[in-house]
């Protein structure tokens, strides 16, 4: 998670992208709790690669994610910008035993049982525009045997999220090892293919992990969409989304929508489809499919397909915005 998330600008000026909350909590907490309800087993350790400018406020944060789950929590870094392959050896030093290796701007919904026999097992999501992804190549048996980026003709429908689990990640670890002394470059950068190509060359098997929803959070317009997947789940699930000490006066709250600790909400409508971060007030507005922060002071406003950063306040009649922290449209 050691990009900055330009796509996601400006909100991600202040914040880095896996830290955004959807649903009143940071995408990577989501994931990681995901994956661990995937896994089934008990977590010993979860690593984080970050850049080091991201500071320490955000490092407590994420080894406080993994204390949540009773692991250990771990801080890398990365730099520079050299790709996947690099990101993962920059954790190295954690490269042992079972374990999942996760891109963190991305949220999944899955349900089924890890096949643990297996060598690697490549989380997969079925799409109509294979071509647009890097898809799996499977044979009869139904097990990966050929890593496909951006097929011109038809391969398969089944793209690569970004989430893999390895049964021994330390031989991975020496694939990569010798993609880095070999000096195998692809788009300018070392990738997590090129090891997992030299496993498949040496017999390994890879298996795939079909997911039931992938979400993407890679720019304003599908993050704020993934917020209202998300919370349409959890709704779903029977999650209790709103906070009990919303003060509302003369307010509606439309479900399915998150509504943080200490939200004022005066002459409004929320929802369908909103999250508000704790501490948010809401004057003589409309709001709904929007993404709202921290601390964010809303009035006269008509709001759909927003996404307002923390501590931000807005006067207005606009409607499809997207404002970082502290902002102030008044």
């Amino acid at each position: 998670m050691a990009g900055r998330g330009s796509r996601l600008r400006p909100h991600t000026l202040t914040i880095p992208k896996p830290l955004i909350p959807i649903a009143g909590k940071p995408i990577v907490h989501r994931l990681v709790e995901d994956i661990a309800g995937v896994l089934n087993q008990e977590i010993e350790e979860v690593a984080f690669i970050i850049h080091e400018s991201f500071g320490k406020k955000v490092e407590e944060d994420l080894i406080a994610i993994a204390q949540k789950l009773g692991a250990k929590g771990t801080i890398y870094y990365q730099n520079e910008a050299l790709g996947t392959g690099h990101a993962i050896m920059c954790a190295k030093d954690s490269l042992n035993g079972s374990a999942v290796i996760a891109y963190a701007d991305t949220l999944i919904r899955a349900d089924f049982d890890l096949d643990t026999t297996a060598d690697s097992v490549i989380w997969v999501k079925q799409v109509e525009q294979p071509e647009a992804f890097g898809v799996v190549k499977l044979n009869e048996a139904n097990e990966i045997v050929e890593l496909v980026e951006k097929p011109m003709e038809f391969v398969s429908d089944l793209a690569v999220i970004g989430i893999y689990y390895f049964k021994d990640i330390a031989v991975l670890k020496d694939e990569l090892q010798s993609v880095l002394d070999n000096n195998i470059i692809h788009g300018g950068e070392y990738q997590i293919n090129d090891g997992i190509k030299q496993m498949m060359s040496k017999g390994m098997k890879f298996v795939p992990g079909k997911v039931d929803e992938w979400m993407d959070c890679g720019n304003k317009e599908v993050t704020v969409d993934t917020n209202n997947r998300m919370l349409g789940f959890l709704h779903a699930d029977g999650e209790n989304l709103v906070s009990e000490d919303v003060k509302l006066e003369n307010a509606t709250i439309i479900p399915p929508c998150f509504i943080g600790e200490n939200v004022v909400l005066i002459n409004a409508t929320v929802g369908p489809n909103v999250s508000l971060g704790k501490g948010c007030h809401i004057v003589n507005s409309t709001i709904k499919n929007s993404l709202v922060q921290t601390h964010v002071h809303i009035k006269n406003a008509s709001l759909n397909n927003a996404m307002i950063g923390n501590h931000a306040n807005f006067d207005g009649n606009f409607t499809n915005i997207s404002i970082g922290d502290y902002s102030v449209l008044e």
